[in-house]
């Protein structure tokens, strides 16, 4: 397994930059984990748009992803890079769709979308390993992301004191 130190280092350009969630890929440890944490904090703001709008920006930033995460992927000429952090918005994003108020949900949902985006259980596992190119790294994080908002909106269903 290659380390992550000794993958190639992108040039910042403003694609990579945004591939590689805006530095917060560039970790040397959990690259992932550091971008989902950015996300986190982007999502503070969106979560009070509406829910059109908030899915509409979602939707957006999943297809924007698949030309970035490509193209800086090719830049790299690694497929996967694991700086590679925009699948992580997107997926993060994805999980909260309709999320309850409150920093609980906000915690679960980061550990639900990480909890299936680390260990890729079918079909994740299977998109992970077929599909390549930028569509390839952005849909196992989409699917991560739709597993997670599934488990988060049956615990808010079944257990809406949760987050109180």
């Amino acid at each position: 397994m290659t380390k992550h130190s000794d993958l190639p280092k992108p040039d910042m350009t403003p694609i990579n930059l945004m591939a590689f969630g805006f530095g917060s890929g560039c970790t040397p440890k959990a690259p992932g984990t550091m971008g989902t944490l950015f996300a986190v904090g982007l999502y503070l703001p969106l979560s009070h748009l509406p829910l059109e709008w908030y899915i509409t920006m979602t939707v957006a930033v999943s297809l924007l992803g698949i030309f970035i995460c490509g193209w800086s992927a090719k830049d790299l000429g690694v497929h996967d890079h694991p700086g590679i952090v925009w699948d992580e918005f997107a997926g993060y994003f994805i999980t909260m769709i309709a999320a309850p108020a409150g920093w609980q949900w906000i915690v679960i949902g980061f550990v639900l979308f990480r909890f299936f985006d680390i260990l890729k259980p079918w079909p994740i596992s299977l998109a992970d390993k077929k599909l390549k190119g930028g569509f390839g790294i952005m849909f196992d994080d989409i699917l991560a992301g739709l597993a997670a908002l599934g488990c988060m909106q049956l615990l808010a269903h079944y257990l809406p004191g949760l987050g109180a």
